[in-house]
C-alpha cells in the first residue's frame, strides 16, 4: 500500500492571531513540521509516505463564503485572501517537504482539498492516482470543517483513509466530535 500524507490549510488566518483562528492550530503547524522533518530525515519513528502534499485555501472573491456578518455555518470573515499574510502557510509549517500544494477556493467557497489544484491544474485525486497513492493521512486545520470534508472525499474517491486527531485542530468540541463520529462513520480510520 502506497500511502500519503495530506495536511489541510494550516495557514496563518486559521492559527492563533488568524482572522478565523482555530484554538491548537499554532501547536499543529509546529507537530505537523516535525513529523514532515523525521519523514524528509528518514528517522525510524517516521511514518512510511511515499508523498507529502498540503493544502490551502486561496481566496480571490468566494463571493457569499464572506460575509461582513458571518453565519459561522455557510459564511465566514474574509480569509486567506490571495496576496495577504494570513493566506500563507503559519511560520511554524516548514514548506519545503511538501511535493505538491493544492490551492482551493478562488471563486467559491471549498472545504475539501479534492477540490483543489496545484500549480499545472491538476486535481488533487489525479494526482495521487497518478503516484499510485492508495492511502492517505491527513491532518491539519479544521478538524470539523475542511479535514472532515477531505476526508469524506478521500473515501469517495477510494482512499483508504486515516484521520490524525492528534495533528489536527478543530474550530468547538461539539461540532469536532461529530464530524469524527461521522468520518468514522463513512469508514475513515482514526490514527
Amino acid at each position: 500500500m502506497t500511502r500519503a500524507l495530506i495536511v489541510v490549510d494550516v495557514q496563518n488566518d486559521f492559527c492563533e492571531g488568524g482572522s478565523l483562528a482555530v484554538a491548537g492550530g499554532v501547536q499543529v503547524a509546529t507537530e505537523v513540521s516535525a513529523l514532515l522533518q523525521r519523514w524528509q530525515q528518514r528517522l525510524p519513528d517516521a511514518p512510511d509516505y511515499s508523498h507529502a502534499v498540503a493544502t490551502k485555501d486561496h481566496h480571490i472573491d468566494p463571493g457569499a463564503h464572506w460575509s461582513s456578518e458571518p453565519d459561522f455555518v455557510d459564511s465566514w470573515p474574509v480569509h486567506c485572501e490571495v496576496g495577504t499574510v494570513g493566506e500563507e502557510f503559519h511560520p511554524n509549517l516548514d514548506p519545503g517537504p511538501f511535493d505538491a500544494i493544492f490551492r482551493k477556493g478562488e471563486h467559491a467557497a471549498a472545504y475539501s482539498g479534492f477540490e483543489g489544484v496545484d500549480v499545472d491544474g491538476v486535481p488533487l485525486a489525479q494526482w495521487l492516482r497518478e503516484r499510485q497513492v492508495s492511502a492517505v493521512d491527513i491532518c491539519g486545520i479544521a478538524t470539523d470543517y475542511c479535514v472532515r470534508a477531505t476526508a469524506l472525499d478521500a473515501v469517495a474517491q477510494g482512499f483508504t483513509t486515516r484521520v490524525l486527531p492528534q495533528l489536527c485542530a478543530g474550530v468547538a468540541p461539539a461540532t469536532t466530535a461529530a464530524a469524527l463520529e461521522e468520518m468514522t462513520g463513512a469508514g475513515v480510520l482514526l490514527g
